[in-house]
């Protein structure tokens, strides 16, 4: 298979599934990544071979496009452990490698992540995580405290008794 056929059949498989606008950002983002994978010394048909079926791809963009987070974008191959890497899209972080097209649209062959807290639970996770966060700075400095206290209060009261004995003299 060749890059243009691994373009077709991907476009097919996501024909009347995604607005033209999303199935056209996708091709071009994998089109660029064959390019770029090949630029770096691969072979058209190693790269493809990495991204594995269009089709289940394809299936992937569809899938994580219609959940309610669109946070899972490109799915592909990864040529050193065999895992499936994820690629989400986000405005707010950013980690990994992308370029600009001619116009001002980034690229990336990195990763991606945005948290939003558009559902209940994830609000609610949210709120568990501060209280637990919360929760345990209390106990470390309390356990702190605690375990310091014997011998911070008896040097406090000697330095007072030593104060008040002593007076207010200067030497």
């Amino acid at each position: 298979m060749t890059r243009q056929e691994f373009i077709r059949k991907l476009q097919e498989a996501l024909n009347g599934k995604l607005d033209a606008a999303t199935i056209q950002d996708h091709l071009k983002f994998y089109d660029d990544y064959i390019i770029e994978e090949m630029r770096k010394g691969k072979s058209e048909q190693e790269v493809l071979e990495l991204l594995g079926d269009p089709w289940a791809i394809a299936k992937t963009i569809v899938d994580a496009s219609d959940g309610t987070d669109e946070e899972v974008v490109y799915e592909n191959r990864s040529p050193f452990n065999n895992s499936y890497n994820q690629t989400t899209q986000a405005q707010n972080s950013y980690t990994g490698y992308g370029q600009k097209d001619e116009y001002g649209t980034e690229h990336s062959y990195g990763s991606y992540h945005e948290f939003r807290l558009d559902t209940w639970w994830k609000k609610a996770l949210l709120i568990l995580a501060v209280v637990f966060v919360v929760v345990v700075v209390v106990s470390v400095i309390t356990g702190i405290i605690s375990f310091l206290a014997p011998v911070l209060v008896p040097l406090l009261i000697i330095m007072i008794v030593i104060r008040l004995i002593g007076g207010n003299r200067r030497y």
